[in-house]
């Protein structure tokens, strides 16, 4: 069998194969061998068909279809495992399959054209010596006091108040119905929905309810009934108020004001394990440096990983975005999954379409990064123990708990995972990094697309824990490249 290989764009290999003559004329006849044993014609038990009762009752061109499709589909995994090709997921046919049947002989060599997805070639420049600028966090030097305050505020005692009138910071107690009011009328229109409440608790905070109506029952007595015009915003999330006018009647029922616990060691060890006040606000410090410089580190990596992206060169194949997509999917799925939502019903194949472009960029993104990192990692030759390995396993294995998992998968990933945390390492140990203030490369108000995932929690009970940063993977199977 004679193989030609030609280079293809998008790393693509191209294929002409030829087949030879003695190959040929032998799968036809063992197609035939094969149609003659399993067909059923009236009047002709199995296998014992003559061949050219075969011939007119199947068809020629069925037949010679049929050899076709095996001789390609046999030629080409030959020629895959002959040329040492490393493919990645199926071929494509060039040749036109209607052209090769049609002129299919039995006994003459056949020639096509195929192409099939081969890892791409990594083109990086120089990439020691980065010149990069990074974010650095630093904590807030009222962040434990802050911090302290918060709790203590969620700590407070309710105190009936009846000497003064409601002002900021109080908790009252209210009735109130509300109607919609047309500008310029004097009358009220139709209650709102949901707009009538009796004994209905508020907390005095403009953040916490609507600012017009916190204003309005500030500086009432118990007892008292009064009416307040309250605008809605215009992107209310109520669709049916944003924007609209209501008159509210209130009638004020109580108010209540807040008796916030001593800050002493009391009050450290009834919200947490430390037995002082000063050791916990030591350990709040100590917790939020460590968070700051969590997102410092974060901070560095991303520009890091950024600045390598504009070194790389690489024709990145279908079948590998593909696959990244499907990840990508299927990570969100999951995530929605298990904060209670259940797609399966509500997945239409136009959303799943929709979801395949929007994920597309971000699949290339990542594809390239991981590619960069891991050309990184093979240039400088890092490895990771084995134990580092394993232990990366364990945890993973604590996580998944319950689920099915592909071990062999399991450690392809999280060798592959560690071997690129060691590649920007060793980026960060021969960069250039200059630190400039938190939000000075990213404006306020912009999210920068984060390229791992990562979780900081602050817990009710102030033990503020800075998980690790992580990336959802998928273990259970290898996804389909078939087309």
């Amino acid at each position: 069998m004679k193989i030609t290989q030609e280079r293809l764009p998008d790393s693509q290999l191209g294929l002409e194969i030829e087949i030879p003559a003695e190959t040929t004329k032998k799968v036809y006849e063992k197609v035939v061998r094969n149609l003659s044993r399993s067909a059923n014609i009236p009047g002709f038990r199995k296998g014992k068909v003559p061949r050219q009762i075969l011939l007119q009752r199947m068809g020629v061109e069925r037949i010679k279809e049929a050899a076709v499709e095996d001789l390609v589909q046999d030629s080409l995994k030959q020629a895959i495992e002959q040329e040492n090709i490393e493919a990645l997921g199926n071929y494509k046919l060039i040749s036109k399959f209607d052209e090769l049947s049609s002129k299919f002989k039995p006994g003459e060599p056949l020639i096509f054209s195929a192409s099939v997805d081969t890892p791409p070639m990594v083109n990086l420049s120089d990439y020691s010596g980065l010149s990069v600028k990074a974010e650095e966090t630093k904590p807030e030097p009222e962040a434990v006091d802050k911090f302290l305050e918060e709790r203590r505020v969620e700590q407070a005692t309710l105190i009936p108040v009846e000497s003064r009138p409601a002002q900021m910071g109080d908790v009252v107690v209210v009735d109130y119905t509300g109607r919609f009011k047309a500008e310029g009328e004097e009358e009220e229109g139709d209650l709102i929905p949901g707009g009538e409440a009796s004994d209905f608790q508020i907390e005095l905070e403009e953040e916490k309810f609507l600012p017009d109506f916190v204003q309005g029952i500030v500086g009432m007595n118990p007892e008292e009934t009064k009416e307040i015009l309250v605008t809605f915003p215009e992107d209310y999330a109520r669709e049916e108020l944003a924007g609209e006018s209501v008159v509210f009647h209130i009638t004020l029922q109580e108010v209540k004001e807040k008796e916030l616990p001593e800050l002493d060691d009391d009050f450290a060890q009834e919200i947490s394990e430390m037995e002082t006040l000063a050791e916990l606000q030591e350990s709040l410090s100590e917790q939020f440096k460590q968070k700051a410089d969590q997102e410092t580190t974060q901070s560095k990596e991303q520009v890091l990983v950024a600045a390598l992206l504009e070194k790389i060169e690489v024709e990145l194949p279908k079948t590998m975005i593909d696959q990244e997509v499907e990840n990508l999917i299927r990570q969100s799925i999951m995530q929605l999954q298990q904060m209670g939502m259940n797609l399966t019903s509500t997945l239409t194949p136009e959303m799943v379409q929709q979801m395949q472009e929007k994920t597309r960029p971000e699949a290339i993104v990542r594809l390239k990064q991981s590619l960069a990192l891991e050309e990184v990692a093979k240039r400088e030759s890092l490895v990771v123990e084995p134990e580092v390995i394993q232990t990366r396993i364990n945890e993973w294995m604590e996580q998944l708990a319950g689920q099915e998992v592909d071990p062999g998968r399991l450690r392809e990933v999280v060798e592959s995972d560690l071997l690129k945390e060691k590649a920007v390492e060793w980026l960060a140990e021969h960069a250039r990094i200059e630190l400039v203030p938190k939000g000075s490369l990213t404006p306020e108000g912009e999210i920068e697309a984060p390229t791992t995932e990562a979780e900081d929690t602050t817990t009710a009970t102030l033990e503020v824990e800075t998980d690790e940063t992580t990336q959802t993977i998928d273990v259970t199977a290898e996804p389909s490249t078939e087309e």
